[in-house]
């Protein structure tokens, strides 16, 4: 079961970057017309009237709606697989996989995998975004069986507790949420950048995504929603297990210390986006530093600090 789950995350991986590959199809030839917009645009050239473009030839229309069709087909198939490899390493380790950083990564990574397709279910307009949701799931996996590897065995003494299930999955089901909300954060400022005339890369990216307002509410909402259970996850129920497991609520363990300052910094977010005085772009940007912070708690404290929480099995 182990070596089967070993071969499901290579194909899911492999499945990924063909729905990777599919959505570029779609982004580069697709019509915008597909993310609400209209199917002609206006070139304007240095100085002169603005020029009309003619619409675009159904052929290339097509062809970019199949190649779509393909990727999210590619993308349903990933997603499978990535479950069949939680499932099957679970049955190897007979318990749940989410014992050291690789079984974690995975984990979060398909919570973020079937956020994206229930976001895409109710919000066909934005599947230019896919393109970039199919891209880090390639890096992340990629990254987590290179890196992070860990053979099956047992849990460790202390993470022998019902609080196991209860603390872990509502943090990986929370930073499944909140990673994935930094893919529409980020083209949130790609588009806004685009709308506001900057031409230079990455900016020139935001022509063919969906609507800044649309990317833009939709970060928040992906945000407010992780943002609870990630308050409960890290703030209440680790807190309980810890005195459980060690005679305290709070240690300053290096995980507990970023896991704090992910929470201040998304805090943050969530304030700045309902202040009326703070500019979008300005919140948005809070976002992705508490993304910035969430990859340091998944990465960097597990490969540089030691602690308490140091189960990543690297």
């Amino acid at each position: 079961m182990a070596e089967l789950s070993n071969q499901l995350l290579a194909v899911a991986v492999l499945a990924y970057l063909a729905a990777m590959v599919c959505y570029a199809g779609e982004y580069a030839f697709g019509s915008k017309s597909r993310i609400g917009k209209a199917a002609v645009r206006e070139l304007v050239g240095a100085g002169g009237p603005a020029v009309v473009e003619s619409p675009p030839v159904a052929k290339p229309d097509k062809k970019g709606e199949l190649a779509g069709r393909f990727g999210v087909g590619f993308n349903v198939l990933a997603a499978l697989l990535h479950l069949g490899a939680l499932v099957t390493r679970g049955i190897a380790a007979e318990r749940m996989p989410w014992g050291n950083m690789y079984e974690y990564i995975l984990s979060a990574g398909f919570v973020g995998s079937a956020v994206w397709l229930g976001v895409l279910l109710r919000r066909p307009a934005v599947r230019h975004m896919g393109l970039f949701v199919a891209l880090t799931m390639v890096v992340l996996l990629g990254a987590a069986g290179m890196i992070a590897y860990t053979p099956v065995g047992p849990l460790v003494p202390a993470l022998n507790s019902y609080w196991f299930i209860i603390h872990v999955s509502t943090i990986i089901v929370a930073s499944g949420v909140l990673l994935f909300g930094a893919v529409p954060a980020t083209l949130y400022l790609i588009r806004d950048g685009y709308d506001k005339g900057k031409r230079r890369f990455p900016y020139t990216l935001g022509r063919n995504l969906p609507e800044a307002g649309v990317l833009e509410r939709l970060t928040f909402r992906l945000h407010a929603f992780g943002f609870p259970l990630f308050t409960f996850g890290a703030l209440i129920a680790g807190p309980i297990w810890a005195e459980a497991s060690w005679g305290r609520y709070w240690g300053w363990d290096p995980k507990e210390v970023w896991a704090f300052i992910s929470w201040i910094v998304y805090a943050g977010y969530l304030h700045a986006r309902a202040t009326p005085s703070v500019k979008r772009t300005a919140a948005t940007w809070i976002a992705l530093l508490g993304f910035a912070t969430m990859l340091m708690n998944l990465f960097g404290v597990n490969l540089f600090f030691s602690g308490f929480h140091s189960y990543s099995g690297v």
